[in-house]
């Protein structure tokens, strides 16, 4: 009894290190046990420790602080043990393997609680920085031996193979003094490809000839394209007119006559993914965007009959996918694009070229997609596609960065400053000098566009419908 009382004269004629005797079993908690107290037990632990601050004045609140610490620590205590442990915890996510750039995700994260303990759980998927979760976490209480079920959505503003490996969880205990911080395993992997949901929507719109919401154009076919390929069954929002009447008197079904355009032709898609493919627009890439119009018009394509092929390029040959027809193509396409990123390396168009003539020898029409600013690599855009003119049939889309428009579309003189007038200046400059090399390689024989990223893949659609009603190839 007297050695307890020596012990409490000198702490109550020391606050301080009764102050760190107070915060030493919430730092070991925090070490050991990953276990750290919440803003109700900080509270909580504030009030004895400023009543020691009293003692100094007046030595019986010494006391009466560590008496209340004491009773703090034993309800702490009590209420640490009503966090279940990590063990006990089991998540699993459920959601699909294929997702689409810039599209909403669905994921779904269920929760497994194994204890007899009731907490409040808040869960936080464990995503990479290129996923934008929405909601980006969620509270509920769990009950005893229960499964609670989350679900949220993701947005991805980069392509790739993603590898989802936990999920982090934060358990309060029963009276929320504290919260213990897990990482649950949870491994799962979602591949983010091109836009794949724009073919859904073309698709429905096509049926219900809606196209021109999406800038396609309706291109009146020259001559007679219209040979008869087969017979199948009428679907929702066919043309009345192509109703074969006496097969559907024979079968008692109604029956449409399907009919094809030039077939056999071949498109083969060369694909910078240089530094100049590097610009952003839309929260997406000038390449994210490059193969979302590749892929859409590949699409259209493949149900032409045509053949689609792709080169992906930058400073080398990054992978090369022969032209090959068929809807099932497609996905040979999506496989050879989803995980390129632009390089920050200069384009080399010999080689590409090079490459691609080697391997094309059948007429074919060529579709370059890239960006340019400089002198040199417009010199030889120009030489190698005007080089193409006799054998294939090439078509070439420069992208057209928002910055460098912005800059002369926006110049206001009564209100811009004097750097303002130098800038717009050298980018009016190096708009002119872009139409002079669209220009000129019209003079060669050679299909020029230049179009905003966003706004390409419906003007790469009505480019090939037009080639393809003018026979073109």
């Amino acid at each position: 009894m007297a050695l307890l009382q020596n012990i409490l004269d000198f702490l109550v004629q020391r606050p301080v290190l009764l102050l760190i005797l107070m915060g030493l079993p919430l730092l070991l908690l925090a070490w050991l046990g990953k276990v750290y107290p919440q803003r109700r037990m900080l509270v909580l632990v504030a009030v004895p420790a400023f009543w020691s601050l009293l003692s100094v004045v007046f030595e019986p609140m010494a006391y009466l602080s560590l008496a209340l610490l004491v009773m703090l620590l034993l309800i702490g205590f009590v209420d640490l043990f009503s966090i279940p442990r990590a063990e006990r915890l089991e998540v699993t996510r459920t959601s699909g393997s294929v997702a689409s750039l810039g599209k909403p995700h669905d994921v779904s994260i269920e929760l497994i609680n194994q204890s007899q303990k009731v907490n409040q759980v808040n869960l936080r998927d464990d995503l990479p920085d290129e996923f934008e979760a929405t909601p980006n976490e969620f509270a509920s209480f769990t009950g005893k031996r229960s499964k609670t079920r989350f679900t949220y959505s993701i947005n991805s503003h980069a392509r790739g193979s993603f590898r989802l490996q936990r999920v982090h969880a934060k358990v309060s205990s029963r009276f929320k003094l504290w919260a213990a911080f897990y990482k649950l395993p949870c491994e799962s992997t979602i591949s983010v490809y091109p836009d794949m949901k724009q073919i859904a929507e073309y698709d429905l719109l096509a049926r219900t000839n809606r196209l021109s919401q999406t800038g396609v154009r309706r291109v009146r076919k020259i001559g007679q394209d219209n040979e008869f390929e087969r017979l199948r069954d009428y679907t929702k929002d066919d043309n009345y007119k192509h109703i074969d009447w006496r097969t559907t008197a024979r079968r008692r079904k109604l029956t449409v006559k399907d009919f094809q355009s030039s077939q056999s032709q071949r498109i083969i898609f060369m694909v910078d993914c240089a530094r100049m493919m590097t610009g952003q627009s839309d929260n997406l890439s000038m390449l994210d965007h490059a193969f979302n119009a590749m892929l859409m018009l590949s699409y259209i394509a493949l149900k032409q009959g045509d053949s689609v092929g792709l080169l992906n390029f930058s400073d080398q040959i990054h992978n090369f996918t022969p032209p090959r027809s068929g809807i099932g193509h497609i996905n040979r396409l999506l496989h050879a694009s989803f995980d390129q990123e632009a390089r920050y390396v200069e384009a080399r168009y010999d080689k590409a070229f090079l490459y691609a003539k080697q391997r094309c020898s059948k007429r074919s029409l060529v579709v370059l997609i890239t960006n340019v600013i400089d002198e040199i690599n417009a010199h030889q855009i120009m030489q190698y596609t005007s080089n193409l003119t006799g054998q294939h049939l090439p078509l070439c889309l420069l992208l057209k960065d928002h910055d460098l428009f912005d800059m002369v579309d926006d110049y206001d003189p009564e209100h811009s400053g004097k750097n303002a007038v130098y800038e717009a200046a050298a980018a009016v400059t190096i708009v002119n000098w872009r139409r002079e090399v669209l220009t000129e390689m019209k003079h060669r024989g050679v299909l020029a566009l230049e179009a905003f990223p966003e706004n390409m893949t419906a003007q790469l659609i009505n480019q090939y419908l037009e080639i393809k009603a003018r026979h073109l190839l």
